[in-house]
């Protein structure tokens, strides 16, 4: 099922403010890890909103979630103050790893491994 406007709206001002927020209130607290806010998807109720963050570098993953996990109170508080005014109820939020960058960096490396022989004169008369 699609998500409806009102769901991609709203995710993307829970998207913008949580970066902000991040970079301005936690970012000294990551111990030298870039995070960034890579995707948010909202629920039909908009009650719960799924926070996808990319960590860099990757070694720090753990310890920079389970510090957020931490803090997610504190998170959706900070989230509250910002956006109190524009929404009914400030949304749970959900903390999650987004493995895509290290996924296609893991296909790179599958691709660039790859021994692949030259075409001979003879799959080129094939081919035509």
């Amino acid at each position: 099922m699609s998500e409806s406007q009102r769901q991609l709206k709203f995710a993307k001002l829970i998207k913008k403010d949580i970066s902000e927020i991040l970079h301005r209130e936690y970012s000294g607290k990551f111990a030298g890890s870039l995070v960034s806010v890579s995707d948010v998807t909202m629920s039909p109720d908009l009650g719960l909103a799924r926070i996808y963050l990319s960590i860099f570098p990757v070694s720090k993953t753990d310890a920079v979630m389970e510090m957020l996990n931490a803090e997610k109170s504190r998170l959706r508080g900070a989230l509250g103050k910002r956006i109190g005014k524009q929404v009914r109820i400030v949304p749970e939020l959900a903390l999650f790893d987004d493995k895509t960058a290290e996924e296609a960096s893991h296909m790179d490396k599958l691709i660039d491994s790859l021994v692949i022989p030259p075409e001979t004169p003879e799959d080129q008369e094939d081919s035509e």
